[in-house]
């Protein structure tokens, strides 16, 4: 074989072998990867806040004896509908024995206290009849006469009271528990024969019954520290009950927490709105769980993207997207956002309705074999 032809040939094998290799660099640096675009939409945005809590009765009233002893008798029960003076339930008196004692030996003393005096008074009686002694002394002694009386009938009356809880001629006795508002009996903790304790200065006392308006219901809930500050008093509330789902009430924030609680790590603030209930509304009980939906603003039919699409530039952190400009090929667009429910978020400017936006979930793209 001619020496040319050979190294033509060579020539020839090289160049189709460096050709195969351009080609196949070629095939390796084409992008593998694909990426799915969206457009944004126009829809109403929604931020609000939900609070988990209960409903419970605006003012509840606990029923505590003025006399400590034993439950005798339970007239109402709960769930019923009183009025201010119903009687609730009777307290037997076990009177104390060194406080009865002591009574008794007060009555006694009263008793020689107030002879000696009635002795005084009608011997000084004939004597002033007669003119021997003056009108000055005779009403000193009837003065003395007369207090002997009445702090006999005072420790006769104080013994009663430590005998049987009252006194003889007492129209509201203190064993007599009595309902001292109107409203409903949500609870009487005691049974009969259990022993109760009276309010004092030192002591709570004993709850006998535990009464409420339950027209007048609120809402009470905790919000995180993050979303109080964007509340205000007077803001309306929609709240759900667990236990009656297809019902919504309306209610009114009244009140925000000064101070908050820490929680497991996080501050909540303790927030109360008065409910809203007419005669058609279904029974609302104390003590329901609830939710109640604060919305804090509200948008309508502006433009608007998924969140997830977001990127966030790692030096200035403003938000920015990228828009396709070509075949898998994207520009960034910096973005001005506005109200956002955790899902969408509206975008103030920056991109329009015919943007097309980059999702990032990446898709291989499949080979022409396959």
């Amino acid at each position: 074989m001619n020496k040319y032809v050979k190294y033509g040939l060579i020539g020839v094998a090289v160049i189709g072998i460096l050709a195969a290799m351009v080609y196949f660099l070629k095939q390796n640096s084409t992008p593998v990867e694909l990426y799915k675009t969206e457009t944004a939409t126009r829809k109403d945005i929604v931020n609000k806040v939900i609070v988990t809590g209960k409903v419970i009765p605006e003012d509840e009233i606990n029923i505590k004896p003025q006399i400590s002893g034993i439950i005798d008798k339970i007239i109402l029960e709960e769930g019923v509908k009183v009025k201010a003076g119903d009687l609730i339930a009777v307290i037997k008196v076990v009177p104390n024995e060194q406080s009865l004692n002591q009574a008794a030996g007060r009555v006694r003393n009263a008793e020689l206290a107030l002879n000696n005096a009635k002795i005084e008074y009608d011997r000084n009686k004939v004597l002033f009849d007669k003119g021997v002694i003056s009108s000055q002394d005779f009403n000193t002694l009837k003065l003395t006469y007369d207090q002997a009386t009445q702090e006999l009938k005072n420790a006769q009356a104080d013994y009663q009271i430590i005998r049987k809880g009252s006194a003889g001629g007492s129209v509201s006795a203190n064993t007599n528990i009595r309902a001292t508002v109107s409203g409903t009996i949500l609870e009487i903790p005691v049974k009969e024969g259990d022993q109760v304790i009276q309010s004092n200065n030192f002591n709570d006392g004993t709850t006998i019954a535990t009464i409420a308006d339950m027209g007048k219901m609120i809402f009470e809930g905790e919000v995180d520290e993050a979303e109080v500050g964007k509340l205000h008093v007077g803001m309306p509330l929609e709240i759900s009950l667990g236990a009656l789902e297809e019902q919504k009430f309306e209610a009114k924030l009244k009140f925000i927490a000064p101070k908050g609680v820490e929680e497991e790590g996080a501050v909540q603030f303790k927030i109360e709105g008065d409910l809203a209930l007419t005669d058609t509304t279904s029974y609302v009980r104390a003590g329901y769980s609830a939710n109640a939906s604060i919305v804090l603003e509200e948008k309508k039919d502006v433009l608007s993207i998924k969140e997830a699409l977001l990127q966030f530039d790692k030096d200035t952190e403003k938000p920015y997207v990228e828009v396709e400009t070509g075949e898998n090929k994207f520009e960034r667009k910096d973005l001005e956002l506005g109200v956002s429910d955790g899902i969408d978020v509206e975008v103030v400017s920056g991109i329009d309705e015919n943007s097309k936006i980059k999702v990032w979930n990446k898709l291989e793209k499949k080979s022409e074999d396959n």
